[in-house]
């Protein structure tokens, strides 16, 4: 149950802002009215969180601001961390506390940390399979809405690494881009013209051609879109090592691995963030 090393570390107020929100959700105007009408304000509860099925853990700060939040006397303690490796049965954090809060904040932290920790899964799926090259996998912006910092957080505690956040902090020219800038060489040099030195540009391209045509322009990275791994390999061989390159388009499980195999950098996978199961966390109570 190791750790990933080298995360990040998610702003506090960036976390509580979303897990008051998910609460506010949750509680609606009266409060949890399941747990006011079965549980005395005097009762305690002792509970664990543990996983159901094997995979990779993100989210804790959000589970544990879920509880804090709720009653500032529940007790948090976890016992391992974000990008942990989990099996069945793994005992991710111990809580105690009033019962009617604890009860009254499961949902929301069980939420957070499910689908955080399912991109995780999902992304270390994907790093496992490349981990014998130097190609890293990379998140993309097909991200659930306003949660986008999380999403990309729990690919890094998968093992894999962060592409842009935004629209803001890089230029990425993309077909459509390229069809009204008039070419490929053209949305390079205005976007060179417009960006400021600490500005990374990438350009998307869908042909060998157009490669060429982007190396000359000098970009930083160039994305190879739905290219077939000996495409990809060309592509290789062609940039040597000028820029870096990214594979993107379709990429599987079952492909992954040949596309890394080609010598490209980087491969994108939206599948991580946009579709990737939630892990099966469940909490228990009296086990603690």
């Amino acid at each position: 149950m190791s750790a990933a090393g080298n995360l990040p570390v998610l702003p506090g107020l960036l976390v509580e802002d979303a897990v008051r929100a998910a609460l506010l959700e949750d509680w609606g105007r009266a409060g949890d009215i399941t747990a006011q009408a079965t549980l005395s304000p005097e009762l305690r509860a002792s509970a664990v969180i543990a996983a159901r099925q094997p995979g990779r853990l993100a989210g804790l700060a959000l589970a544990e601001t879920a509880f804090r939040l709720s009653d500032p006397a529940i007790r948090v303690e976890p016992l391992v961390g974000d990008g942990a490796r989990l099996a069945p049965g793994d005992v991710v954090m111990r809580i105690d506390g009033p019962a009617r809060a604890v009860l009254s904040a499961e949902r929301v932290a069980l939420n957070f940390l499910g689908h955080l920790s399912g991109v995780a899964t999902a992304t270390g799926l994907f790093a496992d399979r490349v981990a014998h090259t130097n190609a890293r996998i990379v998140c993309t912006r097909k991200t659930t809405p306003g949660l986008r910092a999380f999403e990309k957080y729990a690919v890094r505690c998968g093992g894999g690494a962060n592409h842009r956040f935004g629209l803001d902090d890089a230029i990425l020219i993309k077909d459509n881009h390229i069809a009204v800038a008039g070419g490929v060489r053209a949305a390079i040099d205005a976007a060179r013209a417009f960006a400021g030195h600490l500005v990374k540009i990438e350009v998307e391209v869908d042909t060998l051609d157009q490669l060429r045509e982007a190396l000359a322009a000098r970009p930083d990275v160039v994305m190879l879109d739905n290219m077939v791994p000996a495409m990809l390999r060309e592509a290789v061989s062609i940039a040597s090592g000028a820029v870096l390159l990214e594979a993107s388009g379709g990429i599987t499980l079952d492909t992954v691995a040949g596309v890394a195999e080609t010598g490209v950098d980087l491969i994108s996978v939206g599948w991580i963030t946009h579709s990737a199961p939630v892990l099966d966390l469940g909490l228990d109570i009296g086990l603690g």
